[in-house]
């Protein structure tokens, strides 16, 4: 049986990014723009990427571009990140541009989910693209995050793959997918990815880059908040010391979780106070301040008087002398 493990709620302290002991390459320096050819490498003088990170987006070196943001970062740690913008999913050969990634493939669909990016509400193909150059559509697939996963474990079967993006955040668990109108299941078990990091990942991804770069196996990171991954319960391999997915995990019934609660009637926003507390059984406050207001005095009830009702009052008793 797959058991999907969040760990977000393990208590651990997080590392500052700046902590950490760069890594060897960053004796390479700081790179113009991120490779994105070999020739490109080989200006750089690199024989190969530690990270090859793969987006449904075009590369524009902008912090408004996600993977582009994640990609300094890592180069910051030290890593040589190389990126492959919106490949060709049809074969795996795109995926083998810069070669074989020494650490690991970072994947993500981009700044949107592929779908709502190729899709309208109505079910039809959007004509352009945003993060795409001259706004050309159809640059990516249904479910990019699944896809580009696959063509990475073609392209190379034993490189880790983690998975990330708003695609991969917001499908984490089962899921409503509006445009086949299913319950999907987790898109950690279609990707078939080793990690999966939601959320804001920055401090995650730096220390698994730096986990993986010291070679533990991925599937004893297992700690790190903010990922999630698929475990067996029967799986000898997982087993690992200290690893909390394969003895001790437990599962949450989905039944318990959105049990509905009392649900509370829509206030009718054009009431005004005084009929919404007879509406809930009281008073206004300010009706019982009024009506302490009136007191016998002499046998005649004196009443405190807006001034609208007070203008009301002398515009009555003109129209009365004009008579």
């Amino acid at each position: 049986m797959n058991a999907f493990v969040d760990v977000s709620f393990f208590p651990r302290a997080a590392k500052p990014l700046t902590s950490y002991r760069k890594y060897w390459a960053a004796r390479f320096g700081t790179s113009r723009f991120l490779p994105m050819s070999r020739a490109e490498m080989e200006q750089l003088g690199w024989d190969s990427c530690d990270i090859v990170l793969v987006t449904g987006d075009a590369y524009v070196d902008h912090p408004s571009f996600g993977m582009a943001v994640i990609g300094r970062l890592l180069e910051a740690q030290g890593f040589r990140v190389g990126i492959i913008a919106q490949p060709d999913w049809h074969s795996a050969e795109p995926f083998k541009a810069l070669g074989k990634p020494n650490l690991f493939w970072a994947v993500t669909a981009g700044n949107m989910d592929s779908m709502i990016n190729r899709y309208t509400a109505d079910r039809k193909i959007r004509s352009d693209d945003a993060y795409t150059p001259g706004a050309e559509g159809n640059r990516r697939p249904d479910h990019a995050a699944i896809v580009y996963s696959q063509r990475c474990r073609e392209a190379f079967k034993d490189v880790p793959i983690v998975l990330g993006g708003i695609e991969g955040s917001l499908r984490r668990i089962a899921h409503y997918d509006y445009w086949s109108d299913k319950v999907r299941r987790s898109i950690v078990v279609d990707a078939k990815c080793d990690l999966l990091l939601y959320g804001n990942a920055d401090r995650a991804i730096v220390e698994i880059a730096h986990r993986l770069a010291a070679r533990e196996p991925v599937q004893k990171i297992t700690d790190v908040r903010g990922t999630a991954f698929v475990r067996r319960s029967d799986d000898e391999s997982a087993k690992w010391e200290g690893d909390g997915s394969a003895h001790g995990w437990f599962e949450i019934d989905s039944t318990s979780v959105d049990e509905p609660g009392r649900v509370e009637a829509h206030v009718n926003p054009y009431q005004t106070t005084s009929e919404q507390a007879a509406g809930q059984g009281g008073s206004c406050a300010q009706d019982e301040h009024r009506r302490k207001a009136q007191a016998p005095h002499g046998g005649v009830a004196l009443q405190m008087l807006s001034i609208q009702e007070l203008l009301a009052h002398n515009r009555r008793a003109q129209t009365a002398n004009l008579a």
